[in-house]
């Protein structure tokens, strides 16, 4: 069906009774008074009430008016977004784009880097997969990602520093483990349960930090692991970042080791196409430099 109004009516329609005259509105438009007077008179020819109603020597707009006026204002905003998607999209600018986060990085730093990015291009849609170990490779590898955020870089790709993850060892606060009285060992710890991050890759060929304790509970994500050691289901080795909050209030404690209390692990940002990546994918990871994990 085509639209008995066109946009030029809409946005005469608008100007004037955004600017309160034709002389303004024809100003505004930048053209002339006689044209956006036609433009709206024709307009009003189509619409089955008045807009505009006579109220002393200044026309008003009529309840109808004010419904119709909210509705052509939506409209003319959508029309320009859809002009400057089509921009977008004639010069290259992906209209999505994927990013792959291992489930270790804490994910704040990220959103702060696209929200930035989505502040210069709203229109460019953001699809996040969080997965763990070999499934972030696998992301990378197979192209499922445009974009890799991942502790190992594959062969044959390239790849930007993007800080570090703290990973230490946690307990909850009446744990076996905080009774000892002396420095824990590794063999000590292969005693108790761990809590470990499946590896979400199809081969599920890595593990995150198990110490080949046999009694090991494996959970999905660390936001599940978090959880389990804070309720005294077993230790973990959790990043330090993602858990500052139950360190401090006392949820979660350092379980006292003898070595290795602290384990740094290098990040990564990963475009799977090295050599054509689309310009949007290029200023996400502009951005995401900005964003430094461990700083």
């Amino acid at each position: 069906m085509i639209p008995k109004i066109t946009l030029e009516q809409w946005a005469a329609f608008k100007a004037v009774v955004d600017e309160g005259s034709f002389a303004r509105a024809a100003e505004t438009l930048n053209k002339s008074q006689s044209t956006v007077s036609y433009s709206l008179s024709k307009m009003e020819e189509r619409l089955p009430a008045p807009v505009f109603e006579q109220a002393g020597r200044k026309a008003q707009l009529t309840d109808f008016g004010e419904a119709i006026y909210r509705h052509a204002s939506n409209l003319l905003e959508q029309a320009q977004l859809l002009d400057q998607t089509a921009n977008y999209l004639a010069s290259g600018w992906e209209a999505e784009v994927t990013l792959a986060v291992d489930g270790i990085v804490c994910i704040n730093k990220v959103f702060k880097a696209l929200q930035n990015f989505s502040k210069e291009s709203p229109q460019t849609r953001i699809r996040i997969l969080e997965p763990t170990l070999s499934g972030t490779d696998e992301a990378l590898i197979q192209r499922e990602a445009d974009l890799v955020i991942t502790a190992r870089v594959p062969p044959g790709f390239l790849a930007e520093p993007f800080g570090f993850v703290k990973k230490v060892p946690v307990s909850s606060p009446d744990h076996s483990l905080q009774k000892q009285t002396f420095p824990i060992t590794e063999d000590i710890l292969k005693q108790h349960r761990q809590i470990v991050i499946r590896d979400s890759g199809i081969k599920r060929s890595q593990n995150s930090g198990w110490l080949d304790s046999e009694q090991r509970w494996t959970v999905s994500h660390f936001a599940t692991s978090i959880a389990a050691v804070k309720a005294g289901l077993g230790f973990g080795f959790l990043p330090k970042e993602q858990i500052l909050r139950e360190l401090e209030n006392g949820e979660l404690v350092l379980v006292p080791l003898e070595q290795g209390r602290e384990q740094l692990i290098p990040i990564y940002i990963v475009a799977s196409a090295q050599s054509h990546a689309g310009p949007a994918t290029l200023e996400i990871k502009r951005y995401l430099a900005q964003q430094k994990l461990g700083e």
